[in-house]
């Protein structure tokens, strides 16, 4: 069994570039290469949406912290405030 095609050289990507969207709706991620470096992946929206959709709030974040309930206590400075030229 072969692996499906994931690595394109951008000049194939652009020639091709109805199929090359069809492929990353089909089977997934696509990385292009420039001069034979890996430079850029390619995903579809709805797998750039579920990667990047926010999980919680920040008040959730703080209290499932590793420090939560670890009795560290953080001194806050009490210096005057920078003088500002306008």
């Amino acid at each position: 069994m072969t692996k499906p095609k994931t690595l394109w050289a951008v000049a194939d990507a652009k020639a091709r570039f109805s199929q090359f969207i069809d492929v990353v709706l089909t089977k997934g991620p696509q990385t292009i290469t420039r001069n034979g470096k890996k430079t850029v992946v390619v995903v579809s929206v709805d797998e750039w949406e579920r990667k990047t959709r926010r999980k919680g709030n920040l008040a959730d974040f703080f209290a499932h912290s590793p420090l939560h309930g670890s009795g560290i206590e953080i001194e806050r400075v009490k210096d005057a405030p920078r003088e500002t030229r306008w």
